[in-house]
């Protein structure tokens, strides 16, 4: 290469820094960051299984950032709790008004489960990880003598009153006692599932999948309308 060519060579152009990220979008993606890995240990290792400083670890921040915006372990595991709660609700009651709209007086049993139930399931049959990590947490949740019947009742009481609302309106002749030991049973069946053990794999040799969320929702709908018929007579 001659010294003519060298000279002749483009110089690279540098490339321009991007603009600083606004304070409170900073502070927004850290706390989301936070929360999602909160969500995943959770999960994973339940409330007391898990440390502020295994939080802080895995999300990359120091421990005192958690303690300022949390104060401490069980306002951090409310506010993951509670965040996705709003968006489960949301969508089941919008399903369940719509499906009363729609039908009136015409609405099933079946039906009124499906528009309580499908909205969970297709949630939580999307593939994402974060959705599926809640899902696991709300089964634990639910299954946790101590504390848990009072954070579901936080959290859930409106959705599950609006169901059993539809419930008695199509069934008014069925004694409310049986319409809510229906329900009882319908959300033990849902919170095994929401878990995913994967126990159905092993039992089934692998006919059944415990991450088969459709197939769930529609054995549930099938099982759960023949036992709500067998209390109503």
């Amino acid at each position: 290469m001659t010294a003519t060519e060298t000279r002749a060579r483009p110089r690279a152009t540098p490339k321009a820094k991007a603009p600083p990220k606004p304070k409170a979008q900073r502070r927004e993606e850290t706390t989301t960051r936070i929360l999602d890995v909160a969500e995943a240990l959770f999960a994973r290792d339940g409330l007391h299984g898990v440390t502020l400083k295994a939080v802080a670890k895995e999300a990359g921040v120091d421990t005192a950032l958690l303690h300022y915006y949390f104060d401490d372990k069980n306002r951090l595991f409310s506010t993951v709790f509670g965040r996705r709660a709003e968006v489960v609700n949301q969508l089941r009651l919008d399903s369940l008004d719509r499906y009363e709209a729609e039908h009136g007086d015409a609405m099933t049993v079946r039906g009124a489960i499906d528009a309580f139930l499908r909205p969970l399931f297709i949630l939580f049959d999307n593939g994402d990880k974060a959705w599926l990590n809640y899902a696991a947490l709300v089964a634990q949740v639910n299954n946790t003598p101590a504390w848990g019947g009072d954070t579901m009742h936080q959290h859930f009481d409106p959705v599950i009153d609006r169901f059993i609302g539809v419930l008695k309106r199509i069934a008014p002749e069925t004694p409310p006692r049986q319409i809510y030991w229906f329900y009882h049973l319908l959300s033990g069946s849902l919170t095994l599932s929401l878990a995913q053990t994967g126990r159905i794999d092993v039992l089934s040799g692998g006919l059944c999948k415990s991450s088969e969320m459709a197939a769930i929702c529609d054995a549930m709908e099938a099982v759960f309308t023949g036992g709500f018929e067998a209390i109503r007579r």
